[in-house]
């Protein structure tokens, strides 16, 4: 599967995008908290869609179709910008909720812990 070493993306500068996008549109009297997450979910599903009765290999093919590949990141695409304007509409700082949701996830699942393991963090043992 192709993985990006140098992933990243400006969220400023999409969330910039994203309400200049809007804003031009007069979108904005549309994107109630609600609409947006009805939106998000309906990206959700097309990008589900796509993967949906997919064995493991056969969505490691479409991965490296290029044409199977744009349909895919396309939706990607559509759920983040929708997620973007959500946090804008709703006042949540993206990039800081991220990060705290880390420091949660690592205190969690300490890596001595859960290295290796797919189990909930209620199962693992924490003592």
């Amino acid at each position: 599967m192709k993985r990006s070493p140098n992933f990243r993306y400006d969220l400023t500068r999409a969330a910039k995008r994203a309400q200049e996008f809007a804003d031009e549109r007069d979108w904005e009297q549309y994107h109630s908290p609600k609409n947006l997450v009805m939106a998000i979910v309906g990206e959700i599903g097309e990008l589900s869609s796509l993967l949906q009765w997919k064995s493991d290999d056969e969505i490691t093919q479409m991965l490296v179709n290029d044409e199977d590949r744009r349909q895919i990141e396309e939706e990607v695409a559509d759920v983040a910008i929708y997620l973007i304007r959500f946090s804008q509409i709703a006042g949540i700082e993206l990039a800081q909720v991220i990060d705290e949701k880390f420091r949660a996830n690592e205190r969690k699942y300490p890596v001595h812990i859960s290295k290796g393991s797919a189990e909930k963090y209620r199962n693992l043992d924490h003592e």
